[in-house]
């Protein structure tokens, strides 16, 4: 069988720990907080996420820019000079340009390895919905897969990845654009939570609200009973802004109401944080993602 590597992006938000035993290439990703630049890489976990989350509740404005190119290229090429083939798997194109940026790569470098192959996979997903895809291609070529027998896999298993979250801050929301700043205000001043997904085009979407942070968690819940099938076999990852109780409270609940197989807890990184804010949690597993759809 061929040799190629799995490389994916930071927005996996997959915890260092585990992106090592998985040996995958994780691309950092640019984030630009209080007008400074920064990457997020391996090293963007505990007190430094802790403190990136510090500086947003103080006010400081975050924002992120896409893998570019050449960029890509700089990261496929000397893969692809040691005789490995690649496969790619990228950030939701519905939310971020880096897809195309990753495509575009490709098909150039295939011009100058034309004996090599480059795969590239439109994830539809997003952070820890991203990471649990990554997640499985790499058990799936444990399993002996080669390049092609996984990239047609994860085609026809990527939306089967269900996210559901919650955050604790709108107006990190409004200043991306996915929610207006009257529903932003509104929303604040009742205290009224969120419950966010991703959906079968990769989009995010509001499938509803609460009022109150607790009955946001227990709706976090409620949704995943109805859409996970068989939890026991499960591997489900929880993902959080600074908020590691909130986790923990969560993690509990699914070992001893669903009995799930294994829970990943991970910090949401910078990237995606810049976009959720402080308090964002959230989780994802295998299941019904058609239940994820607006009604």
């Amino acid at each position: 069988m061929r040799n190629y590597k799995i490389i994916t992006d930071s927005t996996c938000d997959l915890p260092s720990t585990v992106i090592r035993e998985l040996d995958v290439h994780v691309i950092p990703m640019e984030y630009i907080l209080d007008g400074v630049s920064h990457f997020q890489d391996l090293e963007d976990e505990g007190e430094k996420t802790a403190s990136f989350y510090g500086r947003l509740r103080e006010g400081k404005v975050s924002s992120t820019s896409m893998i570019n190119t050449a960029r890509f290229m700089g990261v496929f090429e000397p893969y692809l000079k040691a005789g490995q083939d690649i496969l790619h798997i990228s950030f939701s194109s519905a939310l971020s340009g880096s897809y195309n940026a990753s495509r575009m790569a490709a098909e150039e470098l295939k011009e100058l390895y034309p004996e090599r192959k480059i795969l590239v996979l439109d994830s539809i997903a997003a952070s820890i919905g991203q990471g649990l895809l990554v997640y499985h291609a790499v058990l799936k070529k444990r399993q002996g897969l080669t390049l092609e027998e996984l990239y047609v896999w994860l085609e026809e298993n990527k939306k089967q990845i269900c996210h559901w979250f919650t955050v604790e801050d709108l107006m990190h929301l409004k200043r991306g654009g996915r929610i207006s700043a009257l529903s932003a205000n509104i929303g604040t001043a009742l205290n009224i939570k969120p419950i966010l997904s991703v959906n079968m085009e990769g989009k995010l979407v509001n499938l509803g609200k609460v009022m109150g942070r607790k009955k946001s968690l227990s709706e976090l819940i409620i949704k995943m009973k109805t859409s996970i099938g068989t939890p026991e076999n499960q591997v489900v990852i929880i993902g959080h802004g600074d908020s590691l109780k909130d986790a923990e409270f969560l993690s509990s609940k699914l070992k001893n109401e669903l009995h799930v197989k294994e829970v990943i807890m991970t910090q949401i990184g910078p990237i995606i944080g810049s976009h959720t804010g402080p308090g964002m949690i959230g989780l994802t597993y295998m299941g019904e993602r058609e239940s994820q759809q607006p009604s």
